[in-house]
């Protein structure tokens, strides 16, 4: 099976990769597409999407969270390449990696700005004649078509005509897409957004052909690049650490609410312990005790697993808001008098809880799932910031802020590294704001509305 198996993947020329964190990424889209499927079958469900659909912000707040998702899971898609030379396979690479191969291969010596033609920084030269001057070397991939890249007004006029290029093949798509949305007769927003997303997509493309359009960093690799690839890291950070801590979550919350006794207190205590020890004194130590065990692998695959562990332990020590929140519901619901019904009539305390507790507690899920995605993203900043976030070696935004700490006190400043995460991460943190405050107002009776 494994010569076959072997014979199949030289054939194809690749060799597909799981690493842990794929896994659990597939998995969530699993549970993700079975709550739909739960959800859609329900009336009060239904009722509160279709809200959602409604709000024109909201639904384009979701667009451009699909937009991250997708850049997300092409990074998701792992592999190697194989050859009769190499049969073990070369380095483990995505499909955003092949995607990005004139960004990672147009590598430069070290910093530059962006749409920059020559270094940041000057260095000793050495002129024709043989004598030795200070200036900013002419950089090895970006604007090297142009004949005479010291004069600015070259440069801005072949930018001026790649805008333009840019500008045509984008619309192009884009109003191919807008009559298509209006063919459909679906909601004109929508076709409005694709003619939108089509123009940023060719822009970037032509633009990144020639020139770094956020600079490079210390290394000289793309900024852009770099902030690709660290959408990924935020996506995991957000989603996975929800799916680690929102089962036990449901599961301690309803224990304590409905069984109560000697059960409630124990949470409780548990709970009520975890609230105060300091979250990032526990994360720091929880780590450090991880780290001793991460054996020597691939980079990329010890990378994963400490990504893997950061989530474990931001789960561990964010499930008790969570989990205070059901109990305070699960507490009302046990008094409701169909509860109070299933139970004279005999009815099984676990048939109970999972088909008259937990359906009725899923709102109260949803709406923290969303809300705390944003906070999550922010924590691996954070986190990166003081040294106990993800790996050095895997990109993200909190190493790339961590990076520009120091770039920061430079003279003259290097901006881009810490204006590339920014831009990123407010793309990314106030779509989701304003999805969450619109999955709020659809499902909280309090403020849903007609």
């Amino acid at each position: 099976m494994g010569s076959l198996l072997q014979s199949l993947w030289l054939a194809l020329g690749f060799q597909p990769v799981i690493l842990w964190s794929d896994l659990l990424i597939y998995l969530l889209l699993g549970c993700g597409g079975a709550w739909l499927v739960f959800a859609l079958r329900r009336e009060d469900w239904q009722v509160a999407l279709r809200q959602v659909a409604a709000n024109r912000v909201a639904m384009i707040s979701f667009c451009i969270l699909g937009c991250y998702a997708v850049v997300g899971f092409l990074d998701t898609l792992h592999f190697r390449v194989v050859s009769s030379s190499t049969p073990t396979g070369e380095g483990i690479q995505s499909v955003l990696d092949l995607l990005s191969t004139p960004l990672v291969e147009r590598t430069e010596k070290t910093y530059s700005a962006p749409f920059a033609t020559h270094l940041f920084a000057k260095e000793s030269m050495q002129t024709p004649d043989g004598r030795q001057i200070r200036d900013y070397p002419r950089l090895q991939y970006a604007g090297s078509h142009l004949p005479n890249p010291a004069n600015p007004d070259d440069k801005w006029s072949d930018i001026g005509k790649r805008i333009l290029l840019g500008l045509g093949w984008g619309l192009s798509l884009g109003v191919g897409l807008l009559l298509v949305t209006v063919w459909c007769r679906k909601r004109l927003w929508v076709g409005v957004f694709l003619l939108v997303a089509a123009l940023v997509v060719t822009e970037t493309v032509v633009l990144s052909q020639s020139y770094h359009i956020l600079g490079t960093d210390k290394t000289g690799q793309d900024v852009l690049y770099l902030a690709l690839k660290s959408v990924r890291t935020g996506l995991i950070i957000g989603t996975l650490t929800t799916l680690i801590v929102t089962p036990f979550a449901i599961l301690c919350g309803i224990l304590a609410g409905y069984v109560g006794g000697w059960i409630d207190d124990v949470i409780q205590y548990v709970y009520s312990t975890l609230d105060s020890i300091p979250e990032i004194l526990l994360i720091a130590a929880a780590m450090l005790i991880f780290q001793v065990g991460l054996r020597e692998e691939e980079t990329i695959i010890s990378a994963d697993k400490r990504l893997i562990y950061l989530c474990v332990i931001m789960g561990i020590t964010s499930w008790t808001g969570l989990c205070r929140l059901i109990r305070a519901e699960v507490l009302k619901l046990r008094e409701i008098e169909y509860v109070q019904a299933a139970d004279a009539f005999g009815v099984s305390r676990g048939r109970i809880m999972l088909q008259h507790l937990v359906p009725n507690v899923m709102h109260i899920v949803l709406i923290s799932t969303v809300l705390r995605f944003s906070g999550l993203v922010l924590a691996e900043a954070v986190l990166a910031y003081v040294g106990i976030g993800v790996d050095p070696s895997m990109q993200s935004w909190g190493n790339m802020i961590n990076q520009a700490r120091l770039e920061l006190a430079r003279d003259p400043v290097v901006w881009w590294n810490l204006f590339a995460a920014f831009v990123f991460m407010l793309g990314l943190v106030l779509p989701a704001n304003l999805f969450g405050d619109a999955v709020r107002d659809a499902l909280d009776p309090r403020l849903r509305t007609r």
